[in-house]
């Protein structure tokens, strides 16, 4: 899809800006942000302020992240174009979108009907047919498709829900929001050789991970 220059403009500003100085080097995601067109996953009302280094609300208590913290997660696993990727928490779509530009699939799980509908639309509008959706309670992650090279949660949980440690591969990289419901700390998860390590990336903070291994409500 070829974006107005305006548009091209704002995406190329958003990753010279907020991304590269921070930190942002893999050039698979680079060129995921450079390319996936983040305006088409907010409501038209807040197209304008798409770019921004900012979240935006998408409806029913959710946000579409900062444009950095799905760079910094999506290069926090490591991807190198032939992974099965597992994204709990679909949102606005845009974070599987730029993983579907990297990985080989991405399954991806949400609990709200409202949003997945709308997610899927723009998939389909974008010919991103590598993403695979379901709604359900993702803290339980999809038994039927793993084992997954990488998972990623897109909202904050208590713990690391154990049915998703059971469904990464080995190895295999996990990328989590972790604490109460108001910070956490992101958390990367490593599976090599039977052993499993956690590291923190960094303090964020993201709406709660609703589900039987995560928050009541």
């Amino acid at each position: 899809m070829t974006l107005p220059p305006s548009w091209d403009i704002n995406q190329e500003r958003m990753v010279e800006e907020q991304l590269i100085p921070r930190g942002i080097t893999d050039p698979a995601t680079l060129q995921a942000m450079r390319t996936v067109p983040r305006h088409l996953f907010v409501d038209d009302a807040m197209a304008s302020c798409a770019y921004g280094d900012y979240p935006l609300p998408i409806g029913a208590g959710q946000t579409i992240s900062q444009p950095y913290i799905v760079a910094l997660m999506t290069q926090s696993l490591q991807l190198q174009g032939h992974e099965r990727v597992l994204e709990i928490g679909t949102g606005s779509g845009y974070q599987a979108a730029i993983l579907s530009r990297i990985c080989e699939k991405v399954f991806t799980i949400e609990r709200i009907d409202s949003l997945l509908v709308r997610a899927r639309k723009t998939f389909d509008r974008l010919h991103y047919h590598n993403i695979i959706s379901r709604i359900d309670d993702g803290t339980a992650g999809w038994p039927s498709e793993a084992p997954f090279d990488g998972i990623l949660v897109t909202a904050g949980g208590p713990k690391i829900p154990e049915p998703l440690i059971e469904q990464l591969a080995d190895p295999g990289r996990m990328v989590i929001p972790v604490g109460d419901q108001y910070l956490q700390e992101l958390q990367l998860l490593e599976k090599r050789d039977g052993a499993v390590s956690v590291s923190t990336i960094e303090f964020v903070r993201f709406v709660s991970l609703i589900g039987a291994h995560g928050w009541a409500n």
